[in-house]
């Protein structure tokens, strides 16, 4: 993690007393709210092909749709050599995310920093396969002193993301915000808030640095390369509760329309 600025880097202290050590709060994560490769939410009971095609579905944010066609067009060659390399890497990710009850696509994000290499140092002093300075890495419990660099061991280095990554989501319940907070510090997101006047990261990515604006819209787009769709990770907090409430509404009008059935076909037998 590093704030950058004009070519300066900024160590940005982290209060991580405060809940860095559990999991999500209870609004982080919606149990069931996953999605197939169409983007129909996997809580929906079985429904004939006729419901499901009017179900509520996620969808790529307008505002990010060119970026992610022209990234994954671009930058295709660069994909497949990641993919190839990514199942050692995803398994140790997938396996303490679960841990610590974060959703796993946010293994994509370590692709983004790192290019999945744990070996890597960046000119500003980030390393490993999460490239976390080395103020937050030692907050988030890893040790660097010495010869002694724990941001390129797989599995600490993952353990202090996640705590990082926690923490951050207390802070701001959105995961674009996060990631934006991930990339340039919790410091320029809040100030990017107060300036914008709204949390809603496709109006306030203004008041952001490009390679934050950048950040976020690479991760999502490496979430539909290897997914091949969104998940709640690539919407807003606004996003992803109207999708909720979509869900909810299509689903209490099936029941409508299954007891409105079941009552005609009631009539219909006892004429």
């Amino acid at each position: 993690m590093a704030a950058t600025s004009g070519g300066k880097t900024v160590s940005e202290r982290f209060d991580t007393s405060i809940n860095c050590d559990t999991t999500l709060q209870q609004e982080a994560t919606v149990p069931g709210h996953s999605f197939d490769s169409t983007g129909l939410c996997t809580c929906l009971p079985a429904l004939t092909d006729s419901q499901l095609s009017v179900a509520p579905k996620i969808e790529l944010n307008k505002h990010v749709r060119d970026f992610v066609l022209h990234y994954l067009k671009q930058e295709s060659f660069f994909l497949e050599k990641i993919k190839a390399k990514s199942d050692p890497y995803f398994d140790i990710i997938d396996s303490v995310f679960t841990k610590f009850d974060l959703p796993i696509e946010l293994k994509y994000l370590a692709v983004i920093e790192s290019k999945l290499n744990n070996n890597i140092s960046s000119p500003a002093g980030a390393a490993g396969l999460w490239q976390i300075m080395p103020v937050p890495a030692r907050q988030f419990g890893l040790i660097v002193k010495g010869k002694v660099d724990e941001r390129k061991h797989c599995y600490k280095s993952t353990v202090a993301a996640a705590k990082c990554l926690i923490y951050l989501h207390n802070m701001f319940d959105d995961w674009l915000l996060t990631l934006a907070a991930y990339n340039s510090g919790p410091g320029r997101v809040l100030s990017a808030i107060k300036k914008s006047g709204t949390r809603n990261f496709w109006v306030l990515q203004n008041f952001l640095p490009e390679e934050t604006r950048k950040h976020v819209k690479k991760f999502i787009a490496m979430h539909y390369y290897f997914e091949g769709k969104g998940s709640l990770t690539t919407l807003t907090k606004t996003e992803t509760q109207a999708h909720i409430k979509a869900v909810a509404s299509f689903m209490e009008k099936q029941k409508e329309l299954l007891a409105d059935t079941a009552i005609t076909q009631a009539e219909v037998v006892n004429r």
